[in-house]
Parts: C-alpha cells; structure tokens; sequence
C-alpha cells in the first residue's frame, strides 16, 4: 500500500483541525459529516474486539460522546481517524473485560444480558437483491462465512486483521493504533490471514474480504442518536 506523502498527511490533518474547530462551535453540520466520516472504522474496530453487533453499535456511540466532551483537546498530532479509533477500541476493551468479569453476553436483538448465550452473526443488508436475487443471496452467504471466520479468530490477531485487511490502514497506522511494533502487527496479520484463509476455503475458496460494512439506517441511526445526546438535533 502506497504511503501518503508528507503534503497530504498536512492537509488531512488541517482539514481535521478544521472539522474539530467547527464541532467544538457547536455547528451540526460539522457534527454530522465528522461521525458519518468515521462510522464505519469506528464500528468495525469495536466489533473486531467486541464480536456482536448490537454492543459494537453501543461502543461506538459512547466513544463518540467522550470524544466530543474533550474534543478541545485532539491537537492534531496524530490523524483525527487514529484518536477516534483509541477512544473506541479503550471503550471496546473496557466492555470485554466488564462483560469477562459477569460472564455475560449481550445479545443484538434484545439488548439483554445472556449468561449462557453467544454473539451472533447479524447478516449486513447488501441493497436491493431485486436486481439479481440470486447474486445477492450468495455475496451475503460469503460475507457471513467472512464475518465468522474472523469472529474465530484468537482475540491478539483479530483487531490487527480487521485493521489492516478489512479497513485498510497500513503497517505503520496499524502499529501506531494499536501501540504495538509493525514487525509484530506483520506476524499477527501473517497468523490471521492463514486462519481466515483456512476457515473459509473449507466453504467456498478464495473470496473478497469485503465484510463488516457500516451504512445505510445502521450509519443513519447512529448519527441521529449521537447528534440528539449532543443536542445538536430534534
């Protein structure tokens, strides 16, 4: 993966000034376009940890409310991507280790606490299958046979999995984020992919990782919820 030029890692950090200084002016609009912006990162990265749909969800609006009561202090040292993404994946881990210490799993459809139960597997809409029915029904076979395959996967490689291949950050995002050095973010990826690979070519081969998306009503809900607990919507 090319590496972005000095330039345009200044730009994109300008611009994330720029985007924070609005928020912090209480402008929705500024509010908004920052959550929507970073949704789907966001969610993956809690899922990753999490592995159930309903708590990423839960995760990612709590990161979002602490990150913008102290947004007044992101001063563009690192991307605003990257400081969002520790706030989640510190909120993600908290709840691991709370849920670790009940012995309890939240389950999607009810929000209930489930001493014996495990997360499922929630099928993420593809559009509209009217198109091509059948086309649709197996990319979603394959992406949940996806989903699962990582969900597998032990907890040290799966974060770095889903960073790297299903985000597509790079070696160096990767390592910074997670605080850890890249030549271990490469044995770990290296580990993770050749479980994925054998998970999955068991089923169906080769696929592309395209998995976990975040749009539609679940990026439509989470903004709307976030901009009510900001006050910024009605």
């Amino acid at each position: 993966m090319a590496q972005p030029s000095v330039e345009s890692t200044g730009t994109a950090l300008q611009s994330d000034m720029v985007l924070v200084e609005r928020a912090l002016a209480r402008d929705a609009d500024a509010c908004r376009l920052l959550i929507r912006t970073h949704n789907q990162r966001l969610y993956r990265l809690a899922r990753s940890i999490l592995r159930n749909d309903g708590e990423a969800e839960d995760a990612v609006q709590e990161a979002y409310m602490r990150a913008f009561a102290h947004l007044e202090s992101f001063r563009g040292d690192s991307a605003l991507s990257t400081w969002l993404s520790r706030i989640v994946i510190n909120e993600a881990l908290g709840r691991l280790r709370n849920r670790r210490r009940t012995g309890a799993v939240v389950m999607p459809e009810s929000g209930r606490h489930d001493p014996g139960g495990e997360a499922r597997i929630i099928p993420f809409p593809l559009g509209s299958s009217e198109a091509d029915p059948e086309r649709t029904m197996a990319q979603r076979q394959i992406l949940t046979l996806v989903e699962r395959a990582t969900d597998e996967l032990p907890e040290i490689y799966r974060t770095v999995f889903v960073a790297r291949v299903i985000e597509g950050l790079s070696l160096e995002e990767t390592a910074d984020l997670l605080g850890i050095r890249p030549e271990t973010v490469k044995t770990r990826l290296f580990r993770a992919r050749r479980l994925v690979r054998e998970t999955i070519e068991k089923e169906v081969g080769p696929v592309l990782m395209d998995a976990f998306p975040f749009a539609g009503r679940r990026c439509d809900r989470l903004t709307r919820a976030v901009m009510l607990r900001l006050g910024l919507e009605e």
